[in-house]
């Protein structure tokens, strides 16, 4: 059917899954159950997978909510720097032959192979995030990542000491485009005499922007020794690199993506300097699609999630946003009754 409903409050339950390595490669983790009559949910990660402190993270916490609630079997696969799209469909069908249903896409990198595997499964639901599929058995999940990075902007104007502000991409592509171009119009509505400086880790078809944490250092500390005291990486993986060399600098921050990675274990550390994280509520998309799944009633067609639903939001951790929260109140009051529209290209 197609999904009619605002998004539900999404809670997060972790669990524990060992990784194995299957014959071609690739990362994969089953869980101990199966049953005919089981929900079986098969997840195709992105370049970094579970584990890359940001995107696919977020996927994987919807992932672990259906395990535990839904008492759901699941299978994780992962895709590998510079692999072909036939790889992809590859792994999507796999998934789909094995009885996983729903299978979902983790990324815009999947759309032409959900597209092409999904029209051979016709009884098998597809989620596909992060882009839209026009088949009538794909739910396409998808976000306002301009509004959230706006909001980051308005944080970042502020916070800096002199308005020299840098955004690091982990793609030159449309999508990280979004981040940028309302982050950028954040900082300079709030304050118009910063600067932006944008730098995109790597463009094309090389998708390694996303997963290569030493490009997102390298090109921070180069941001940092140019005087930029707030850097926003909008990179998977590669953030974490940010956010490392941005801790290395007193005086600056970093703001990060997709999960609130001042929580994340590996970037623990770091955390007094993380000003917030905008995140993507990936993992509502997620386990709403499995409960659809498990009660019959499968969602397909095309839902944003957006600011006024939660969609995306500012991480308070560290209540580092403390003396800011009033202006950002106001710019999501305003982005939400329309008063300002976030622009989606720089």
């Amino acid at each position: 059917m197609r999904r009619v409903s605002k998004i539900t409050a999404a809670c997060i339950a972790t669990a524990a899954l060992a990784l194995t390595a299957t014959a071609c490669g690739e990362s994969s983790t089953d869980s101990d159950t199966s049953s005919g009559d089981k929900l079986k949910i098969g997840m195709a990660y992105d370049v970094g997978g579970r584990g890359d402190n940001s995107f696919n993270d977020s996927a994987a916490r919807g992932l672990d909510k259906a395990k535990a609630e839904l008492d759901a079997e699941t299978k994780e696969l992962t895709a590998k720097n510079g692999e072909t799209p036939a790889d992809r469909e590859a792994r999507l069908t796999s998934l789909a032959e094995g009885g996983y249903n729903p299978v979902v896409a983790v990324g815009f990198a999947y759309k032409d192979s959900v597209d092409k595997v999904a029209a051979k499964f016709p009884r098998t639901t597809f989620g596909l995030i992060d882009s839209v599929s026009e088949l009538k058995n794909v739910d396409s999940i998808v976000f306002t990542e301009e509004q959230g990075s706006y909001l980051a902007g308005v944080a970042a104007a502020l916070k800096s000491k002199d308005g020299q502000i840098g955004f690091i991409g982990g793609v030159d592509l449309p999508l990280i485009k979004k981040f940028a171009a309302g982050f950028q119009q954040g900082v300079l509505e709030t304050n118009p005499k910063a600067k932006v400086q944008i730098q995109y880790l790597t463009t094309g078809t090389d998708l390694s922007g996303f997963g290569s944490p030493d490009k997102g250092k390298q090109a921070a500390q180069g941001m940092l020794d140019k005087g930029i005291d707030v850097i926003y990486a909008a990179a998977g993986g590669s953030g974490a690199g940010s956010i490392e060399a941005v801790a290395n600098k007193p005086g600056s921050w970093s703001i990060g993506v997709d999960s609130d990675q001042a929580l994340d274990p590996a970037l623990a550390k770091y955390k007094s300097t993380i000003l917030t994280s905008v995140v993507k509520n990936v993992d509502t998309g997620v386990f709403e699609l499995a409960k659809s799944v498990k009660d019959g009633k499968p969602l397909t067609g095309t839902h944003t999630y957006s600011l006024a639903e939660n969609g995306v939001s500012l991480t308070t951790t560290g209540d580092h946003l403390k003396d800011l929260q009033p202006k950002l109140d106001e710019a999501k009051k305003k982005i939400v009754d329309g008063t300002i529209t976030v622009k989606t290209t720089t």
